[in-house]
């Protein structure tokens, strides 16, 4: 979704928003991303214009920051919802300067750590459903020999 509020005459440079390296200028919400939303975030606003104008408005009051410091996936919005994000290129789309632009492709909703307080460390909690799910596939062999 692109920022509506561009659309105006004489504009000849896509509209960008700067997330760490990346100049995103489009946000694009997955169906698992939107499942997520409903079933972690938020009830109410649930279509996909509904999310992407947030994640909109939150780029651009620069609320959305690294989760980590060198990786570039988990996102936090507020120090509070976890997400995970990928970036792609836009074809023919660049900067004034001629500098490429992204979009943000958002995968999931991890929750909000102030509700979930497993997401403060993501590292420990992954490799604790790694740990977890591994033992119930133990389990469920064990029940099918």
């Amino acid at each position: 979704m692109k920022d509506k509020m561009t659309e105006r005459w004489g504009t000849y440079e896509s509209f960008h928003v700067v997330l760490g390296d990346k100049k995103v200028a489009d946000i694009v919400i997955t169906n698992h991303a939107k499942n997520r939303w409903v079933d972690r975030v938020e009830s109410e606003k649930t279509g996909f214009e509904d999310i992407a104008e947030y994640m909109w408005q939150c780029l651009k009051q620069g609320r959305i920051e690294p989760y980590y410091r060198n990786e570039q996936d988990v996102y936090l919005i507020d120090d509070d919802l976890v997400f995970v994000a990928e970036f792609a290129l836009l074809e023919k789309e660049t900067d004034i300067a001629g500098n490429p632009l992204h979009k943000m492709i958002v995968v999931t909703f991890l929750g909000r750590m102030s509700e979930t307080i497993e997401l403060r460390d993501l590292k420990s909690y992954y490799s604790w459903l790694r740990h977890s799910r591994r033992m119930t596939l133990i389990k469920n062999s064990r029940k099918r020999k």
